[in-house]
């Protein structure tokens, strides 16, 4: 047999019920409903169906994924749509032959950007896949250049989140679809063609111009000695940042090395040498920590009343913190108001 001769091609509709039959009958785990963004593929010889696969939406959470591609929790989520997972690979009878495996894998790897973003508009970087120990060794990612990155915890999701215990541990495989994958995804800012949506605004003049005059009047807590940017500067770039869909210091440090002369002026940016010059990543950071949290949320909340859109109703949202112990050693909880039309968090309370 030649393996030059095997090809992939998404499933038709007509193919659908086959396959899921196939799948159900060969596969250890059974069909797999087709949810959000999936793509399922069949590897034919000569007309003859010697393969199925399915690729899925990848795992909310992974450590060893999440750990070999070093983003942080603030852009994990926003994140995973750039991530694909191989939720079922099954060779049917009569085609167990070497290299078959690996041979349909990578002809998958070689159209799976280009099918995922005519079907879903958004390109992949990563795919990945978790191997049964129990059953399998991984044999065929390995042989197709996927790299082990250790075991999950063998927790699943439900619909009240996840199990408590953990049980049947999976081997993690990864394969960059690009050689810069891991970077694409952690760095602090993505830019296009990788933005695959959120909630994002652009500034205006006239908004950029009034941002500083509502944190004016706020306390500055670091000492006169020294201080090169005002406040009020500070907290309008960093608030500015978080508007246009910044998460962290590096992003918004970032996002104000972009702006232009124009628009640090209207920030009232400091001038030195005939040009407007943007507070560092230490700086910001040093202020959002040290400000009063109460006067901060006050002044947003009257910028947004002047300039947001409005609101017809509210939701009342609760969460609780997993990680926040208060001084009595209890779980903190959180109450949120939030404007159904804007997404605004008009306030929040333990």
């Amino acid at each position: 047999m030649n393996l030059k001769e095997i090809f992939v091609q998404p499933v038709g509709r007509s193919e659908e019920q086959r396959y899921q039959d196939l799948m159900h009958e060969h596969h250890y785990l059974g069909r797999l409903p087709k949810i959000s963004e999936t793509l399922w593929y069949i590897a034919f010889w000569r007309d003859q169906w010697a393969a199925l696969l399915s690729f899925s939406a990848a795992a909310w959470k992974c450590a060893p994924r999440d750990r070999w591609i070093g983003w942080g929790s603030r852009h994990q989520y926003g994140r995973l749509k750039l991530v694909a997972n191989n939720s079922r690979f099954v060779i049917l009878p009569e085609w167990h032959i070497p290299n078959l495996g690996s041979r349909v894998l990578s002809l998958c790897q070689r159209r799976l950007p280009s099918d995922w973003q005519d079907s879903f508009g958004h390109p992949l970087v990563l795919l990945e896949t978790f191997v049964d120990p129990q059953h399998f060794q991984g044999t065929v990612y390995r042989a197709a250049n996927w790299l082990h990155v250790g075991e999950s915890r063998g927790f699943h999701r439900t619909a009240k989140g996840y199990t408590p215990k953990g049980h049947s541990p999976k081997m993690v495989f990864l394969k960059p679809l690009q050689p810069e994958a891991r970077e694409v995804l952690s760095r602090p800012i993505l830019e296009p063609p990788y933005l695959t949506g959120g909630v994002k605004m652009m500034l205006k003049a006239e908004q950029m111009r009034s941002l500083p005059e509502y944190f004016a009047n706020i306390p500055d807590p670091r000492c006169t000695h020294g201080r090169r940017h005002r406040i009020s500067t500070v907290l309008a770039i960093a608030a500015g940042a978080v508007l246009c869909g910044m998460r962290g210091y590096k992003a918004i440090s970032d996002w104000a090395g972009s702006l232009g002369q124009k628009a640090r002026e209207r920030f009232r940016c400091r001038r030195e040498k005939g040009r407007f010059v943007v507070p560092s990543e230490y700086v910001i950071r040093d202020v959002l920590i040290r400000v009063d949290p109460q006067h901060l949320d006050r002044a947003l909340q009257q910028w947004n009343e002047a300039y947001g859109q409005k609101d017809e109703s509210l939701a009342i949202d609760g969460k609780t913190m997993c990680n926040a112990i208060d001084q009595q050693g209890c779980q903190t909880h959180i109450m949120s108001a939030v404007g159904h039309e804007t997404k605004t968090c008009y306030t929040q309370k333990k």
